[in-house]
């Protein structure tokens, strides 16, 4: 398992729904612009223009309502890597409020062939795997 990877959420106005709060759907972006930023965190640069992740499967537990000018931050953690495939825990809080708790499954894809590309024991050590 690798350490947490905190991401910052600035929410935006565009975000809001007819509700007055964040739009379920933005939480996927959410989701994954923490784990992209993980990945470049964590990967070098080489590794980082030579590889894409698109995602597989999101599951999603909605808990409390995301406002207008929250501070929120999305709490990535890689639980494990098998082949090409990634497996992410992600936290979505305001302070020590959980907003959503989701459960991912992302590809790695070789940015030129776009075909699944297994990830290196080198990267794997470098996300503590």
């Amino acid at each position: 398992m690798s350490a947490r990877h905190d991401h910052s959420i600035a929410v935006a106005a565009h975000e809001i729904d007819f509700m007055g709060h964040v739009n379920n759907a933005n939480y996927l972006s959410w989701v994954q612009d923490a784990v992209l930023a993980h990945w470049r965190t964590v990967a070098p640069p080489t590794e980082v223009a030579g590889r894409l992740w698109v995602a597989l499967k999101h599951e999603i537990t909605y808990r409390k309502p995301a406002f207008l000018d929250d501070e929120v931050i999305a709490s990535v953690l890689l639980e494990k890597v098998h082949g090409a495939r990634a497996f992410y825990a992600t936290i979505i809080h305001r302070g020590e409020e959980v907003l959503a708790e989701v459960k991912s499954a992302w590809c790695c894809i070789d940015a030129e062939t776009l075909r699944p590309s297994r990830l290196t024991e080198e990267i794997k050590r470098r996300f503590s795997l």
